[in-house]
């Protein structure tokens, strides 16, 4: 586990519906601005037909990214589900990684979590970094909080709607849509990462996300042409957060 090798430690959070996995530096002992990332759907489905089982993702691209945080203030937050023992699988119903990987108690959940995590460290303010669906989650939550610094999203699913008309995919009924939040959202910095060459996320479904806000807002749309869903954010990451600098 690759967590552990770089020497991070496992919280387990209790968090409404859920108990939620992070993973946090063993010498983090406070910070005023605490990062947190937010992992991606995982693996929810095991063919087009088929739910998995355990939505644990085999390539956690988030966990990667966190890892290679420059900050030393950044933390990880699993999604619903991932990374737990049997004895932790409380709420764990597949309709949480596939219709309602959304749902108003995803997010809720998800909120304590990141509530927590923030206590933990004495943080005053947070930045969210969201991987794919982890994307939609920190948009979501920033959309209820008010201590939200900066919004970033990798490959982010930020308007299921038009990503599953797109692809012609079911509906998720019964998920929150981050594009629906835009009037929350309105006044808080984002930066959104999404590759060229992406055929799960494409560019579009960002770029209609985009179109809610109304002009003005402190949004920005950064498109890495030769990237794709997974290729090659973690490698990249530190160089890629050198664009957010002022």
């Amino acid at each position: 586990m690759i967590a552990s090798q770089a020497g991070w430690q496992t919280l387990k959070l209790d968090a409404g519906a859920f108990r939620l996995t992070a993973f946090v530096p063993p010498g983090l002992q406070r910070a005023e601005t605490l990062t947190v990332y937010i992992e991606g759907d995982g693996l929810a489905w095991l063919s087009s037909s088929t739910p998995s089982l355990d939505p644990t993702p085999l390539n956690p691209v988030a966990l990667k990214l966190a890892l290679r945080d420059p900050s030393g203030a950044a933390v990880y937050l699993a999604r619903p589900c991932q990374f737990v023992a049997e004895g932790d699988k409380r709420g764990c119903q597949r309709k949480y990684w596939t219709g309602q990987r959304f749902a108003p108690d995803v997010i809720a959940s998800s909120a304590s979590a990141v509530e927590q995590l923030k206590q933990r460290y004495g943080a005053q303010r947070l930045v969210l970094i969201g991987y794919s669906g982890g994307g939609a989650v920190a948009s979501l939550v920033a959309a209820q909080r008010q201590d939200v610094e900066h919004l970033i999203t990798v490959a982010g699913n930020l308007d299921h709607q038009a990503w599953t008309q797109e692809l012609r995919l079911s509906a998720l009924e019964g998920s929150l849509n981050p594009a629906d939040a835009w009037a929350q959202l309105q006044s808080l910095p984002q930066t959104h990462f999404v590759g060229g060459q992406d055929r799960v996320i494409k560019p579009s479904i960002v770029q209609a996300y985009a179109a809610r806000f109304a002009p003005g807002a402190p949004l920005n749309i950064k498109v890495i042409p030769s990237f794709d869903h997974h290729c090659c954010w973690a490698a990249q990451w530190p160089q890629l957060l050198q664009q957010l600098a002022p």
